[in-house]
């Protein structure tokens, strides 16, 4: 599970986070759309919390489960290789304390690799990435105005060298409302795929 908001989330209200499993929860950063419902599913499911060292001992210190990284390592967990990469955005817990610098993931898998961005401006780091690992699916913020929009997001997707999108952080607040039609039509239009799923629907890649 990555950066889970959903007890609050309008769009969410039909999801019960009392009925989701995980056995590991990924933080790309501290804001409140992110960790909101980290420590009731932690605690629920004895999920260990991945994130930088400064969340990971937020969420230790309330008895939780974490493993710590930062920006360039990466560790083996049983599901694959996880790599804690750059991002450009804020990180702080709702009460405004320091929560570390924000990031992504770069995850390799048995036989799929995907790219989490985070919440982040479009950075010309990303190009490091295909520079070691082929992705099968990058998730990229779209949303604009807290992170890249759609136009950048086209951009990072060069970058990292994917055409197979899945959009996200879009719609949740007014700020970061989308054209779907307009956005799945930008990607198109560059030979790009963009998967914008309903809160609950899933892919299998």
């Amino acid at each position: 599970m990555v950066d889970p908001f959903i007890s609050a989330n309008d769009k969410a209200s039909h999801i019960d986070i009392n009925t989701l499993k995980a056995d590991y929860i990924l933080l790309t950063h501290a804001h409140q759309d992110h960790i909101l419902d980290v420590e009731t599913i932690a605690k629920s499911t004895d999920a260990v919390i991945v994130s930088n060292f400064e969340i990971v001992s937020y969420f230790q210190n309330k008895g939780l489960e974490g493993h710590p990284m930062n920006h360039g390592g990466s560790w083996d967990f049983e599901f694959g290789n996880v790599k804690y990469v750059n991002a450009i955005h804020t990180s702080s817990f709702p009460d405004g304390s320091y929560g570390g610098q924000p990031g992504g993931f770069v995850i390799e898998g048995e036989r799929k690799n995907i790219y989490i961005a985070g919440d982040t401006a479009l950075t010309m780091d990303m190009k490091l990435i295909p520079l070691q690992i082929k992705l099968d699916l990058a998730i990229l913020p779209i949303g604009d105005n807290f992170t890249m929009g759609i136009d950048d997001a086209i951009i990072a997707s060069d970058f990292v060298e994917c055409d197979k999108i899945l959009g996200y952080h879009y719609d949740t607040f007014g700020y970061i409302e989308i054209d779907h039609e307009e956005a799945k039509r930008k990607f198109f239009d560059k030979n790009k795929d963009l998967m914008l799923l309903d809160i609950g629907e899933s892919i299998e890649l």
